[in-house]
């Protein structure tokens, strides 16, 4: 079953949780300091009213039904004077107080029997009273008021932090099982992290390291895919280089001596060749892997290029080559993986194309994207072949020409690199092979 969308995400599970928890700690600890603080309020007014009875009480005269305290059934805590303005005594609520007879009128502290007592000296009808009141009893009082106050919010304060513990501890569980997973792999084991039970804030996050890891296993595979075939189509020209060596070492006569320099001058350039085109496969397999930014190429620029360079190839075999169309276009891409790709589809069209044929260039804009169309007069591709060129090293069976099997290969790592479409058919104006490769807009 689905949890609520608001569950899932770890921000809003968290502020959940914790605000519910403050909410709920600060109701109990207002609800109970409230009637704390009732309830002290309640005794502190009951003392009072205790305190000044028992001051009025020590200070009555002695009478046949009430006859006088004792010194030690007076009340200290508490005391009241009452004096004339001419300094005499009318009531005292305790005898042995030893309060000071004048006093400034206000709030002062005066020490004595051995404490200290708040007293507050009031003028009135010709008389002036003096309430004195031990800070002895009201420092207990105010303290254990203070400690009644704060029980509930030391009571609450180690539930709170055990709330937000087990809260925060099981909301980050799943990013400790991602955690755990990504610190137990072997250093071969790309496979993607489970996403299962995730947060939202942390999905997106393995998301991007699944597409890491992906992106890694591809660059890996093709990195081992690409050594493997290195060294097995290395193996042929290294032979034949090193067969050459030794006809030369054979050669007898200056004509056969000549034909072997000849004969491994060619096969150096075909290694050569065969070298240069694995390196250009492989910087284009890393540069797809690795992403890069792109910059706005003009396509029709690169194919006067590709055409200027193939020249003189074509004229020394009389093949008509030309840019039947070039709108003013471009496409996003990588400058030199566009011009490798250019020259690669005009080499091979030209190097398959006969002797007097004809080989067009088209660049123009169509619908929301770029087409670039190569097509010539050469003999073309069977259905059943034109799928396996662009495997690297595969040589149709009927081919014409020599080669490695690379350029189409390296056609296809161009257009992967720029997400463009590739297909072959037949030319309908040429009636060889027609190449088409469109750039999306």
């Amino acid at each position: 079953m689905n949890r609520p969308r608001l569950m899932r995400s770890l921000r809003a599970r968290l502020l959940a949780f914790l605000l519910a928890a403050i909410v709920l700690a600060g109701g109990i600890q207002a609800a109970v300091t409230y009637r704390t603080v009732l309830r002290e309020a309640d005794a502190i007014f009951d003392y009072h009213m205790q305190q000044m009875a028992l001051s009025l009480r020590s200070g009555l005269p002695p009478s046949a039904a009430v006859s006088g305290l004792g010194p030690s059934e007076q009340n200290f805590d508490f005391v009241v004077q009452v004096w004339t303005q001419d300094g005499q005594r009318i009531f005292e609520s305790a005898d042995e107080a030893l309060l000071p007879q004048l006093a400034v009128l206000g709030f002062a502290e005066v020490n004595a029997r051995g404490t200290t007592y708040r007293v507050l000296s009031m003028q009135t009808r010709g008389l002036v009273i003096q309430v004195a009141q031990d800070m002895a009893a009201r420092r207990q009082m105010a303290g254990s008021l203070a400690l009644r106050t704060v029980a509930p919010v030391a009571l609450m304060a180690p539930l709170l932090m055990l709330v937000v513990w087990w809260v925060v501890s099981g909301s980050l569980a799943p990013v400790s099982r991602v955690r755990s997973q990504v610190a137990s792999r072997q250093p071969d084991d790309l496979s993607p992290v489970g996403e299962e039970g995730l947060p939202e804030e942390v999905r997106p996050l393995v998301a991007e390291l699944n597409l890491l890891f992906e992106r890694v296993r591809r660059a890996f595979d093709a990195q081992k895919h690409f050594v493997a075939d290195a060294a097995h189509e290395l193996r042929s020209p290294l032979a034949a280089l090193k067969l050459q060596v030794q006809l030369l070492r054979r050669a007898s006569d200056p004509a056969a001596h000549e034909q072997a320099v000849q004969r491994l001058a060619a096969g150096i350039d075909r290694a050569t060749r065969l070298v240069e085109q694995l390196l250009t496969l492989a910087r284009n397999e890393a540069h797809a892997a690795a992403g890069g930014e792109t910059v706005p190429v003009d396509l029709a620029a690169l194919a006067r290029e590709a055409i200027a360079d193939a020249v003189p190839g074509a004229e020394s075999r009389r093949i008509d080559l030309g840019l039947a169309r070039a709108d003013a276009v471009s496409v996003a891409g990588h400058v030199d993986a566009l011009r490798i790709l250019l020259r690669n589809l005009v080499d091979n069209a030209v190097k398959y194309t006969p002797e007097g044929g004809r080989v067009d260039l088209t660049v123009q804009q169509e619908g929301g994207g770029v087409v670039l169309v190569v097509e010539d007069s050469g003999p073309g591709l069977a259905e059943s072949d034109r799928e396996r060129v662009w495997d690297r090293f595969y040589r149709a069976p009927d081919a014409g020409a020599s080669g490695s099997g690379l350029g189409l290969a390296i056609v296809r790592s161009v257009a992967q690199l720029h997400g463009a479409e590739l297909a072959l058919d037949r030319s309908a104006a040429l009636g060889g092979l027609r190449v088409r490769v469109r750039f999306r807009g």
